[in-house]
């Protein structure tokens, strides 16, 4: 079973949280449902690596607003992990265990119904920020990216229809990849999951590359267990090139260049 998690000073978090449980029994401090429970937490969702100690679930779906600097309004789903430093939660040098079906079935079903969110990019983010010490799955479902998005309930109500509907609908289990390369918003690794063979595992970008050495790697090959090749976004890589061949060679996985 799955448990949604929203932070409660989170407005876009809260307003998904609060719609997708309001027709279920609050036991506790738990909505309870059928296919999925839904908690919200007074402490952040990028610090709740303590969530699966006190609330063990099969996987962990957080709600969150999406902020940039950019100011782009987006709505995104991605993997959680830092590749060094944990300024936003988790531990670091530390990947999550990612969810990737799970992450392709709600960006699929969220562009069927794109033409519902004209003034939004539909985008993957690389993996960044915690929680990332959970021992199930997790994925963070963002809605961007000013507080007029965040507290647009219509807005909220309609992302959050498309999270239950995911969550709802028997689960496809679809083969996988770690990706390397690209930016943080990865149009070539977004085409992939929605309109691909592959959902995507860790996302490791290009400004992260950098940083792989030969135990980074293998941590991240360990917490993507099941994965089937590697997408790399070739042109991207520069120098780095003979680096991840070099560590992709150590591996089984199915090596391809888009």
């Amino acid at each position: 079973m799955d448990l949604l998690v929203a932070y409660e000073d989170d407005p876009a978090g809260t307003n998904m949280a609060k719609f997708i449980s309001k027709d279920l029994e609050k036991i506790d401090t738990i909505f309870r449902g059928q296919k999925f429970d839904v908690l919200i937490i007074p402490s952040p969702v990028i610090s709740a690596d303590w969530i699966d100690e006190k609330f063990p679930y099969d996987r962990y779906v957080f709600l969150s607003k999406h902020a940039a600097e950019s100011g782009m309004l987006a709505l995104t789903c991605h993997s959680t992990g830092n590749f060094d430093t944990a300024k936003f939660g988790g531990n670091p040098k530390q990947i999550a265990i990612p969810s990737p079906s799970l992450q392709k079935t709600y960006l699929q079903n969220l562009w069927k119904k794109r033409n519902n969110f004209l003034d939004f990019q539909i985008t993957i983010e690389a993996t960044h920020h915690g929680p990332t010490n959970l021992n199930k799955p997790c994925i963070f479902i963002e809605i961007g990216t000013t507080q007029k998005q965040w507290s647009d309930k219509e807005l909220c109500n309609s992302v959050a229809q498309i999270v239950k509907q995911t969550i709802d609908q028997p689960p496809t289990n679809f083969p996988f990849a770690i990706c390397f390369g690209g930016t943080h918003y990865s149009e070539k690794f977004t085409h992939q999951v929605i309109n691909g063979k592959f959902a995507l595992g860790t996302v490791v970008p290009k400004y992260a590359v950098e940083l792989l050495d030969k135990d980074l790697f293998q941590h991240i090959v360990e917490r993507n267990i099941g994965a089937e090749a590697a997408l790399l976004d070739w042109n991207s890589l520069g120098k780095n090139k003979q680096k991840i061949m070099e560590l992709l060679s150590t591996t089984k996985l199915e090596v391809i260049k888009i």
